[in-house]
């Protein structure tokens, strides 16, 4: 795991979720992107110095927060970007090539029952890029157990599997499967792919109307470091995601929790 990236907004938690990347940069050796986007509309003819002069303001603005966490020698690239934040994370993933977001859930959203912001929601929804999502109050640790939730256990793409194998294995991370029948599963969703099947150290097969849902009931039984759940379409937060926002009281999370790329 090589490149990560941390988009930052004006919050004040931005500083612990830049903390807990660091930290977790360390862990895993990696180098540390940092960027937060900013919109500029100017009219035809204006200078382009202006944006260049928000842009510097902007980098300003992150070196003060660096100023404030402790770099533990962590290599750390500071990047400003005029236009959508969605937009800025796909410019510095193709740039710099990047394996896993790290993020805050409310983002600019200030809202105390608020979990999942509008920016964050964003994010996760429309890019395909593996994202780590720290909810406030977190200090890294090194992650021992972890709950990985789905509904199928077909994998078109098994290079998807990557960062869960880099998890699995930087973390000799306890890897505990629930497989949840939903109402349409099918025989073939029952059929574990053989790299998924040997990333498990349990698997437990539940009925339910959701992954969603499973993983509620299933959730303290397992007591888990990590929550990890897979990208889709229309997935885990089916429901939830019809807005980006997610309030707190349909989804609590206080660990983090693992979204990996579209599985099928």
């Amino acid at each position: 795991m090589k490149n990560i990236l941390v988009p930052i907004g004006p919050t004040e938690n931005a500083i612990k979720t830049l903390q807990y990347a660091i930290d977790f940069a360390e862990f895993m050796g990696s180098d540390l992107y940092v960027m937060q986007a900013f919109t500029l509309v100017t009219k035809a003819g204006s200078l382009a110095n202006v944006e260049r002069a928000v842009a510097k303001s902007t980098t300003n603005q992150l070196d003060e927060i660096v100023g404030q966490v402790d770099k533990k020698g962590v290599s750390l690239t500071i990047t400003a970007y005029n236009g959508d934040v969605v937009d800025g994370v796909r410019a510095v993933e193709e740039q710099y090539g990047i394996d896993l977001i790290i993020l805050e859930p409310k983002t600019t959203d200030i809202r105390e029952e608020v979990f999942l912001g509008d920016t964050s929601g964003g994010i996760i929804k429309l890019t395909n890029i593996p994202t780590l999502i720290i909810p406030e109050g977190n200090s890294f640790y090194p992650y021992k157990n972890g709950l990985v939730a789905f509904k199928s256990g077909i994998v078109n793409h098994e290079s998807i599997l990557e960062t869960l194998i880099q998890f699995k294995n930087a973390f000799k991370l306890y890897l505990n499967l629930l497989l949840v029948k939903t109402p349409k599963y099918t025989a073939e969703d029952l059929v574990l792919n053989p790299i998924l099947e040997n990333l498990s150290d349990s698997l437990k097969t539940t009925e339910n109307t959701s992954t969603f849902e499973g993983v509620l009931e299933h959730f303290q039984t397992n007591q888990p470091d990590i929550l990890i759940v897979f990208r889709r379409k229309r997935g885990f937060f089916t429901k939830l995601w019809e807005k980006n926002i997610i309030l707190k009281r349909e989804f609590r999370c206080s660990i983090p929790l693992l979204v990996l790329s579209v599985k099928k």
